[in-house]
Formats: C-alpha cells, structure tokens, sequence
C-alpha cells in the first residue's frame, strides 16, 4: 500500500538526494589535520641566509605551515654561547625575522640549546636559569610568543636535572605571561629505541618524562633519528612509554649527515590514523631545494589519512618549476634516498630506470638497449635543460650534483654503445674515471644509474 502522497514523495527524494550527497561527501575515518605544522631550521652546517629565512616564511605561509623554529646548530649563540645575548647586527636580523613571521602568520618559535655546559646544582645553576631568562625575556620584548629549549645530542644525561630547569622556566617565565603559548622541548633521548633497552624504559627517558610538567610539548624523531617512516602503532607505543602525545620532528629532507647527496623526494610514511600535536620537518641548508620536500610535508600535515606521497611530490614540483616541472622530476627522481649506516630515509632513486635497466640485463637485446639509451638520452636532455634555465639561486644549489648525474648518464650510454660495439672500452674508461673523481662532492643514484655503470664496467671487463 503506497501511504506517500505525491507532494510526500517528492520531499522524501530530495532529503535522500541531500543525505547521500552530504554522506559522499565525509572522507572516511583519517587522523585531524596537525595543530602546529611547521619547518624546524635544526640542522648541522651552514646556516641559511637571511633571505633564505625570510623566503621560507612567506612559503610556510602558502602552504599552510603556521610555525618556524629557529635552531640553526651552528649559531652560536643559539647552542656553544647560548648563554650570551646576539651582537645588535643579529638582533637586528631577528627582529626582522619576527615581524615577517607575524606578517606571514606564521609563530617564530625561538630555541635555545643549553645543554654542552648548563649546570643543574649549586650557584652556577642559579646563574644560567637567570641568563635563559634573561635571554628568552630579550626575544619576548621584540615580539616573541613561542620558545623552545633543546637538550639533544649532548652527553650529560640528567634527565631529572634537565626536567627541573624546564619546569622552572616553564613556572617563571613561561606561566608569567598569558600571551606565551606552551614550551617546547626536545630531550637527549630523542628516538624511541634510545629510550628503551631490552623492554624497559630508560633512566634517563624515565626520570625526563616522568618529572617534566605535562603541558610542555616534547617531540621526538621516531623509531630512530632518521627512520624509514614511523607507524600509527609505533607512535602509539611511544606515546604510551612517554605519558604524553608526543610531537614529531621529522629529519627529512635533512642531509647534514651526507652532505654529497639531496634529498628531493617526498615526506613519507607517516601516521595516517593518530592524531599528532606537532610535526616539525628538519631542510637541508640547501633552502630552495629543500622547498619540494617541504611542500609534500605541508600536505601530509592537513590531512594525514588522504596524504598520497606521490601525488603531492608530482604537485609540489609541478608548483615551484612550471614548464621545467618534467625535467626537475626527472632529476629530482634520481636523488631521494639517503642511507647511511644508522638513517634509511626517502624512496628509492630512480625505480624505474632501474626497472628499465633490470629489464636490459635480464635480456640484452638490440630492442631493450636501444630502450634504454633513449631513457638515457632523455634524462641527459633534461639536465641539459636544467642547467640552462634554472634559475641560479636554485642551481647553485644543485649544480654538483646536475653534473655528476650528467657524466654518469653519459658513461651508462657509453658502456652500451661498447657493448654493441659502437664505442671503444678507453671511451668508457674516461668516462668511468672522471665520474670516481668527483664521487666525494656529489652522491646521486647509487642504486640505479650509478649502480649500472659498475655493471657496465664488470661486463666490459669480461
């Protein structure tokens, strides 16, 4: 029996329209866009420029970052000669730094790193908590709102100590202003496998949570200073053994640990389900270069759960390089793993030239190689093209490493024209050599087209 009269039906299919399009609309279960997203200058090394600074606010802004922190390892008066006030030129710099911030709406988050010589007892205790309060008071008064103090990779392992001083800067400087947001910390055991030995919490991991005052943020590198990404249960896992949510500073794209080598590619691997007070992306000194991964990082923070690595790598270059965008790609695609032997980080260089060349050997044909030399070709032309028309702040930053990917390009095409007979092995050997001559200034794909030329080599040799 129909009970809906005309008029009834009619209401009823545009309420089922709406429902279904409001349902449609509402992604399914993600983690919350992170608070406090931002770029953490925390690296080793030269320093940026003033103009790298403030060319990095006003892209924090673009995209959404709403925070900086600044501390550059090696500004001394920011770690070996914390206790001391900047010079007036500096304060000068600092002073302009923060009012951009402002402009950009972006927090200027000051740190300090006391941790090489502050003492915990006694009068020079009482000293140094009057010199950081001094020296936070001086940041407050030229605008400053948010502050950091560091203890990280520093061999005093006062936990209790380091927790106490924090607590007292937390009670009598922070709480005596109520337009400071919450400290920010970093303690010495930084990754979670340093804070736990055989299952059980460290001395050092326990004592720092268990005294410090739950309203000051703690980040922490994950599994490791440079780990391979961090999972939903691993983060969880770190939470618990800390007490708190934890927030991240993440250390990609960051290469102080391998300065031969860029990292651009993507942010990847990171939660996609737990809801992150902070995360916090270490750059390379490199600003610019440092800027593609970046972007992906920015994009991973406002919707972890949605975040595609790839796409947002593809969109964030697509973005910064224009009509240079394929042969940025191209290159950038050979250089974004970094792998020592305590930090995996990035995806693989260039995975499908190494498909490619994988193919080539698997059946080493005239059609597979012929392939393969015009990938070759292409990927040379790019570079080409890049050299001629970056523009030169960006290619000062990558010029090493454009031209060591250039001549072993060249000495993967020499070795299979050898192969084929076309060219001789001295050809080869040159090209070879001059590559070995420059490994040190320059790392890029180790894995695919500098790993093809050792094959190349080893082929030639038979």
């Amino acid at each position: 029996m129909n009970f809906l009269t005309g008029k009834w039906k009619w209401l009823l299919g545009i309420t089922v329209m709406l429902a279904v399009a409001l349902y449609s609309s509402i992604p399914a279960f993600s983690a919350p866009s992170i608070p406090l997203r931002g770029v953490v200058e925390g690296f080793y090394g030269t320093p940026w420029s003033q103009a790298d600074r403030l060319s990095m606010l006003k892209f924090c802004h673009d995209h959404k970052l709403n925070a900086y922190i600044y501390a550059p390892k090696d500004d001394a008066y920011h770690r070996a000669k914390w206790r001391e006030m900047y010079p007036a030129d500096k304060m000068a710099e600092l002073k302009a730094l923060i009012d951009e911030s402002k402009k950009q709406q972006v927090k200027f988050i000051f740190a300090v790193s006391p941790g090489l010589d502050i003492h915990f007892a006694g009068q020079e205790a009482e000293q140094d908590k009057q010199a950081m309060q001094a020296k936070l008071t001086a940041m407050y008064d030229m605008g400053v709102r948010d502050f950091a103090i560091f203890f990280d990779d520093i061999k005093n392992k006062d936990g209790k100590g380091q927790a106490e001083f924090l607590n007292w800067v937390n009670a009598n400087f922070i709480a005596q202003h109520a337009d400071i947001n919450p400290l920010i910390a970093v303690p010495t055991e930084y990754f979670r496998q340093d804070m736990e030995s055989e299952g059980q919490i460290k001395k050092y991991t326990k004592d720092f949570s268990s005294t410090l005052d739950k309203d000051i943020l703690v980040l922490y590198t994950g599994e490791k200073v440079v780990p391979d990404g961090l999972r939903d249960i691993d983060y969880v896992r770190a939470n618990k053994l800390y007490g708190r949510q934890l927030g991240i500073w993440w250390n990609y794209p960051v290469s102080d640990y391998l300065e031969a080598k860029l990292a651009l590619g993507p942010v990847e691997k990171l939660p996609a389900t737990a809801a992150i007070p902070a995360i916090f992306y270490n750059p390379m000194k490199h600003a610019e270069l440092s800027k593609i991964s970046l972007a992906t990082g920015a994009e991973y923070a406002l919707n972890p759960g949605k975040y595609n690595a790839g796409k947002a790598w593809h969109k964030a270059i697509k973005a910064q390089y224009g009509s240079l965008a394929a042969d940025m790609e191209a290159f950038a695609d050979q250089s974004q793993h970094m792998v020592v032997s305590w930090a995996v980080i990035g995806p693989e260089d260039g995975a499908a030239l190494r498909r490619q060349m994988d193919a080539y050997w698997q059946n080493p044909n005239d059609e597979s190689r012929k392939k393969l030399l015009a990938d070759l070709s292409k990927l040379d032309q790019s570079i080409v093209k890049l050299q001629a028309k970056l523009p030169q702040n960006i290619l000062k930053e990558c010029q090493p490493q454009l031209e060591q990917l250039q001549r072993i390009v060249r000495a993967d095409m020499l070795g299979l024209q050898v192969l084929a007979g076309e060219k001789t092995k001295a050809d080869f050997d040159r090209a070879f050599a001059e590559v070995k001559a420059h490994e040190k200034e320059a790392l890029i794909s180790e894995k695919a087209a500098w790993a093809f030329m050792d094959e190349l080599l080893q082929h030639i040799n038979k």
